[in-house]
């Protein structure tokens, strides 16, 4: 006979593959791009108000805006370092971490919200650390959280939505924030 009129066989036993759903959904990229604008935003009124290493404080003894500006990895890891192309070195790092989560955030399903939520604040806490290295060679710290002589290490926007994204892919890991179909008895 012929071609069938129907592409896909009527009396096959399997149904056609359920749709895979978009590989990022616009409430991910609305998430990653708005950490990017506003931590690119807080840096620059930073930069504009307060001179390198100059401090205000928000809530006395405990919460302080200061200027910092940190040259090494998270938590200030590799800031005191000082070696030729540390720089172009820190943007190849965050550029893998960035291929790296990228490239997981495509293996998750529908029914891991909490880390594809949780990936894009990371990404977008990513972007906004690795355009200021890209354009100044390091990242503008600000939030200066301390308890007498006790200091948190200084940190921006984008390191508390990196922090926040990475505890939502640990709830999610755990299984906190899922749901599960209820099983009749």
């Amino acid at each position: 006979m012929g071609e069938p009129l129907f592409p896909h066989d009527l009396t096959s036993a399997e149904p056609p593959p359920p749709p895979r759903p978009p590989l990022v959904r616009p409430i991910e990229i609305a998430a990653i791009g708005t950490i990017v604008v506003v931590d690119q935003l807080s840096k620059f009124i930073v930069r504009a108000s307060l001179p390198l290493y100059a401090k205000k404080s928000l809530i006395p003894n405990f919460l302080d805006v200061t200027h910092v500006q940190n040259t090494g990895a998270a938590f200030g890891l590799l800031n005191a370092a000082d070696f030729p192309f540390k720089s172009a070195l820190m943007i190849g790092i965050a550029t893998l971490a960035l291929v790296a989560i990228s490239l997981y955030a495509r293996q998750l399903g529908n029914d891991e919200k909490l880390s594809r939520y949780g990936l894009a604040l990371i990404l977008g806490g990513a972007f906004g650390n690795l355009i200021d290295r890209a354009i100044a060679g390091y990242v503008v710290d600000f939030v200066d959280v301390y308890w007498g002589e006790a200091h948190f290490w200084a940190f921006n926007v984008a390191d508390a939505a990196i922090t926040i994204g990475a505890i939502l892919v640990l709830l999610d890991m755990i299984g906190l924030g899922r749901q599960h179909a209820s099983h009749s008895v």
